[in-house]
């Protein structure tokens, strides 16, 4: 793949303009139920310096990953040097009340609030409603004073410069998607080598001008670390038959001697779709690791048998157990 990890892609009707790589650090808020490890304080930092210098403009947190740590972690970072660099582009949401799952204006804006102390910003260049389908209510988040109309809200005051929606379920998104102006979305383990459940809602987006945001290409790590070492899928414990599809897919990757972690994130940044792919990772070296794979050379042979093996069109985190930490 002829990857350029200098060129930046309009982000819709945005304005911004990002790397086709986005860098996800929910890891660095250190949430062990989620990624079965956990990160330092020290190892979160040295990767969002590694990311401030490297060649990729763009990474993506949320209120609510580790409780908030993830975007603390951040924030000393942007402290410590005084501020986000040049061009440089945050991705950020909303959350729910953590305790009492209450998700209306006020909350939104609190939520808002929380960020920008934590991050150390005056504004959020992109800023989505995350994880809907977790409030208390989703006509709460919808009405009048809910944290739908404070987002766009926030958008008319200039603290955030596009809005987004970024949550897990299609068939929440969808209806939002119809009734609201988004800028972008973000879908995550919907749009993999293994499975295709977000296909449709994609082409929706793209015909709405919505930019899209694919996350979690490697559905929740097998396709980087390998089904021998990481027997877990989209977050959770897999079993032998939920990896046998991941099982398959390294098969034709050893055939040609191809990276299963490069197969899956270039099958994102192919898709004229998809404006940027967004990576979970949680060390430094990773970055380096990512250009590679994202510049590694896939003959078509390999493209077609890939692309001609079985894939899910079901939700592949319909029995997964939610867990922010």
């Amino acid at each position: 793949m002829n990857f350029d990890p200098l060129r930046r892609v309009a982000m819709g009707q945005t304005g911004l303009s990002v790397s086709p790589l986005c860098f996800g650090l929910a890891p660095l808020g250190d949430m062990p139920d989620t990624y079965g490890y956990s990160v330092s304080i020290a190892r979160a930092h040295e990767t969002v310096r590694a990311i401030f210098d490297s060649p990729v403009n763009f990474i993506d947190t949320s209120r609510n990953y580790g409780m908030g740590r993830s975007e603390q972690r951040i924030g000393e970072v942007i402290a410590e040097r005084g501020g986000i660099p040049e061009g440089f582009v945050i991705s950020s949401k909303l959350d729910r009340d953590m305790d009492t799952l209450k998700f209306d204006g006020a909350r939104a804006r609190r939520s808002l609030e929380e960020s920008l102390k934590a991050l150390n910003v005056d504004r959020i260049q992109l800023l989505h409603l995350h994880d809907p389908e977790h409030a208390a209510s989703l006509e709460e988040v919808s009405s009048p004073n809910g944290a739908l109309k404070e987002l766009f809200r926030m958008k008319e005051e200039g603290l955030v410069q596009a809005v987004g929606l970024a949550a897990g379920r299609v068939d929440i998104m969808m209806p939002m998607m119809k009734d609201w102006d988004f800028d972008a979305i973000i879908t995550h383990n919907r749009f993999t080598l293994a499975n295709r459940n977000a296909e449709e809602m994609m082409d929706y987006a793209v015909s709405r001008g919505m930019a899209v945001l694919n996350a979690a290409p490697y559905a929740g790590g097998v396709l980087a670390k390998g089904s021998a070492a990481h027997k877990r899928y989209v977050y959770q414990e897999a079993s032998a038959a939920m990896l046998e599809p991941i099982a398959r897919i390294e098969a034709v990757c050893t055939k040609y001697d191809i990276p299963p972690g490069a197969a899956a994130l270039q099958f994102s940044m192919r898709d004229p779709r998809v404006a940027s792919t967004v990576i979970g990772i949680s060390k430094a070296e990773r970055i380096a690791e990512t250009i590679t794979w994202a510049q590694h050379p896939i003959p078509q042979a390999a493209w077609d048998e890939l692309m001609a093996l079985p894939f899910e069109t079901s939700d592949p985190e319909a029995t997964r157990v939610y867990k922010p930490t």
